[in-house]
C-alpha cells in the first residue's frame, strides 16, 4: 500500500511538471556539444533548492535522464556526441543520417533510451543492497584489471586496422600521463606549463578529437552536409520499435551491461557505452554493417549510457559513493535538503527514495513522446539550415563546450590542438575514438596498477594481489575471452554464412 502512496505523490501536478521540465531541459542541454550530463545537473542544481526534497531530486533526476539522451542528437545529426557517453553513437547514427535516415536513427536512439533507462531503475529497486556489496569488491587491483578489459574494446573501435587502433589507444595513454599523478603526485611532461598541470581535461578533448575534425571536414568540402530525408512509413515510432525489439538480445545485454558497469564507482555511462558496443560488435552476424550505419550500434549505446542513471544511484545512495560523476551533483542535492545517506535511508527516508524513483521513471516513460517530437524538428532544422548558417553554430557550440566546464581558454587551446592532431592523423588512417579510450582508461589504470604494486610490496607478494581476487580473475578471463574469441567466431560464422548461401542457391 505504501508503494502506492508514493506512486501517487510522483503524479501530482506540480511532480509531473517538474518531471517534464527537468527532462526538457535536459535533453536541450546535451544536446549541446561538450555541456555534458554532469554539467546539466550541476548548472539546475541551484534551483532545485528551491523544490521540496522529492521534487528537488526527481527535477534533478530527470535533468540526468534527458541530458543523457540529448546527447544522441548531435552525435546522430553532425557526428559531434553531445555528452561523453554518445561517442559510440556516432559510429553508427551520424551513418544512418548521411543516407538519409536521421530521423529513423534519431527514434531508435529514443526507443533504446527509454528501455535502457527502465532498466537501470529497475536494477536499482530490486537489486540495490546485493549490488552495493558488489561494488565494495572492487579495490585498486580489480580497478587495474577493469581498465584493462576496457582497452580490448580498441579492436572495435579500430575500423579494421587493429595496429593503428593500438597506435591510437597508446597515444590516448601516454595523453592520460600529462600532469599530477594519481598516485605520487609526481609532476609529468607539463613543460612548465600551467594549463598542464591538471592533466588532459576529458571534455575538451572528447569535443577536439572527435568533433573538431567533423567540422573541418564541413568546411573543407563544398557538398551538402546531409541528404534530403529519406520517406520513411508514416508511424516511424513502430518502424524504430521494430528495429529495435529485432535487436533484443542485443538490447537487453547492452542495458544490462549499462547497469552493471553503472554501479561501478567513476565508470560511468561512456565506459558503459563503449564495452556495450564492443559486445554487440563482437556477437554480430555477417551481414550486420557496424560502423556503416547499423540500427544495432545506436540500440547498444543508448541503452547501456541510460541504464547507468538508475543503476548508478546504488552506490551513491546505500554506501555515499557517486556511481557516475552527476551522481555526485545528485548527492550533493540530497545533503542540502537534509536526507541522509547510508545502510538506513531505505528505512529513514523511504518516502522520499521510492516517490523519487517513480519520478524519475514517469520521466523515462515521458522521453518518448518529447524525445521523438523533439528530435522531430532538430532533425527538419539540421538538414535544412545553409551549410554557411550551420558551421559557425556548430563552431560556437564547440567553443562553449569546451570553455564551460571550467571557465578555462586553456581547454579552448587543447581541444583545437587535439582537433587539428586528430584530423591530421585521420588522413593516415589513425582512428580517433581509442584516444579517447585511452584517456578515460589511463588514469584508472594507473591509479590501480600503482596501488596493488605498493599494496603487494607491503604484502610481500605482488602476485597474490593482482591474481587471488575472485573478481580479479573473472575480469582476467574476460579479457583473454575478448581477445581470442571475436576472431574464432568471426570465421566460424563466415564460414557458416557463406555455406548456407551455397546451400541456398543449391535449393
Amino acid at each position: 500500500m505504501d508503494f502506492i502512496t508514493y506512486i501517487e505523490a510522483a503524479f501530482t501536478p506540480f511532480n509531473l511538471a517538474v518531471s517534464l521540465g527537468g527532462l526538457i531541459i535536459g535533453i536541450i542541454l546535451g544536446a549541446l556539444p561538450g555541456l555534458s550530463s554532469t554539467f546539466s545537473c550541476a548548472v539546475m542544481l541551484p534551483v532545485s533548492f528551491a523544490m521540496s526534497p522529492v521534487s528537488g531530486l526527481i527535477f534533478l533526476g530527470a535533468v540526468y535522464m534527458g541530458s543523457t539522451y540529448g546527447g544522441s542528437f548531435a552525435a546522430i545529426l553532425i557526428k559531434t556526441p553531445g555528452t561523453p557517453q554518445s561517442i559510440t553513437t556516432t559510429f553508427d547514427g551520424f551513418p544512418m543520417t548521411k543516407k538519409g535516415l536521421g530521423g529513423l536513427a534519431l527514434a531508435i536512439a529514443c526507443v533504446s533510451s527509454v528501455v535502457g533507462g527502465i532498466v537501470g531503475i529497475f536494477v536499482f529497486l530490486f537489486f540495490a543492497p546485493p549490488l552495493a556489496k558488489f561494488a565494495l569488491l572492487f579495490g585498486p587491483a580489480e580497478y587495474f584489471w577493469l581498465a584493462l578489459f576496457g582497452l580490448t574494446i580498441i579492436a572495435s573501435l579500430s575500423e579494421g586496422n587493429l595496429i593503428k587502433g593500438l597506435i591510437s589507444g597508446f597515444f590516448g595513454l601516454a595523453l592520460s600521463q600529462i600532469g599530477v599523478s594519481v598516485v605520487s603526485g609526481d609532476m609529468r611532461f607539463t613543460f612548465e606549463s600551467t594549463a598542464l598541470i591538471g592533466g588532459i581535461p576529458i571534455i575538451p578533448a572528447t569535443i577536439g578529437l572527435l568533433c573538431m575534425p567533423v567540422a573541418i571536414d564541413m568546411i573543407a568540402t563544398s557538398e551538402k552536409h546531409l541528404d534530403t530525408p529519406k520517406i520513411s512509413s508514416k508511424n516511424q515510432l513502430a518502424e524504430a520499435v521494430k528495429a529495435v525489439f529485432s535487436r533484443k538480445k542485443n538490447l537487453f545485454r547492452s542495458s544490462l551491461i549499462g547497469a552493471l558497469i553503472g554501479i561501478i564507482p567513476a565508470a560511468g555511462g561512456a565506459i558503459a557505452s563503449l564495452v556495450a558496443y564492443a559486445e554487440a560488435k563482437r556477437g554480430a552476424r555477417p551481414e550486420d554493417t557496424f560502423g556503416k550505419g547499423d540500427p544495432g550500434g545506436i540500440v547498444a549505446s543508448e541503452s547501456a549510457n541510460n541504464a547507468t542513471v538508475g543503476s548508478g544511484l546504488v552506490p551513491t545512495f546505500v554506501l555515499g559513493i557517486p556511481g557516475t560523476p552527476p551522481d555526485a551533483v545528485i548527492l550533493g542535492a540530497m545533503m542540502v535538503h537534509g536526507v541522509q545517506i547510508g545502510p538506513k535511508l531505505f528505512s529513514d527516508h523511504s518516502g522520499v527514495i521510492y516517490t523519487f524513483l517513480a519520478g524519475i521513471t514517469i520521466a523515462t516513460l515521458l522521453m518518448l513522446p518529447v524525445g521523438l517530437l523533439v528530435g522531430k524538428y532538430i532533425y527538419r532544422a539540421v538538414v535544412n539550415v545553409p551549410k554557411s548558417y550551420l558551421i559557425p553554430m556548430i563552431a560556437l557550440m564547440l567553443l562553449i563546450g569546451a570553455f564551460a566546464i571550467q571557465n578555462s581558454h586553456d581547454d579552448i587551446l587543447i581541444m583545437l590542438t587535439l582537433g587539428v592532431v586528430a584530423w591530421t592523423i585521420g588522413w593516415f588512417g589513425f582512428p580517433a575514438p581509442p584516444i579517447v579510450l585511452g584517456l578515460l582508461l589511463g588514469p584508472i589504470a594507473e591509479q590501480g596498477f600503482a596501488q596493488s604494486l605498493m599494496i603487494g610490496q607491503a604484502k610481500g607478494s605482488v602476485f597474490n594481489v593482482f591474481f587471488s581476487s575472485p573478481v580479479s580473475l573473472i575480469l582476467i578471463t574476460l579479457i583473454v575471452v575478448a581477445i581470442a574469441l571475436p576472431p574464432i567466431l568471426k570465421q566460424y560464422s563466415v564460414r557458416f554464412f557463406s555455406e548456407s548461401k551455397k546451400v541456398g542457391e543449391q535449393v
